[in-house]
């Protein structure tokens, strides 16, 4: 049995490393992490800046804004509230942006191991 998959594997169409050192697949990878980097990051400073204040604005946190609703309550909420936001902007910017780029990857993928498939028939 393992001899079978090792066989499979050396007779793959695909060249992947000539796929990842495609023009599309690194215009792919710079799309995406133009936006993950970024966005990243700011989550990061978001949620540092909440845990700072937390730790040592005991004064600011505890502002009540309404009743017995707090600064930090509010804020820890906007934790919750900003990565649902985010996760929907990431998805957003994916269907829009990612994945057309990476249905013509994909489309050529397909058509090199179809190619591959009717030269085996051929043989």
């Amino acid at each position: 049995m393992m001899g079978n998959s090792a066989h499979a594997r050396h007779e793959n169409p695909v060249d992947f490393i000539a796929e990842q050192n495609s023009p599309e697949f690194k215009k792919l990878k710079r799309s995406h992490r133009s936006f993950v980097f970024p966005v990243a990051i700011g989550f990061m400073v978001w949620y540092f800046a909440y845990v700072l204040l937390a730790a040592y604005a005991h004064e600011f946190m505890s502002i009540k804004v309404w009743d017995n609703i707090n600064i930090g309550l509010i804020l820890g909420l906007l934790q919750f509230v900003s990565t649902f936001g985010i996760t929907t902007w990431y998805v957003t910017y994916a269907n829009r942006k990612l994945d057309p780029q990476a249905a013509v990857i994909r489309q050529r993928l397909e058509q090199q191991i179809e190619e591959a498939d009717m030269n085996k028939e051929e043989v």
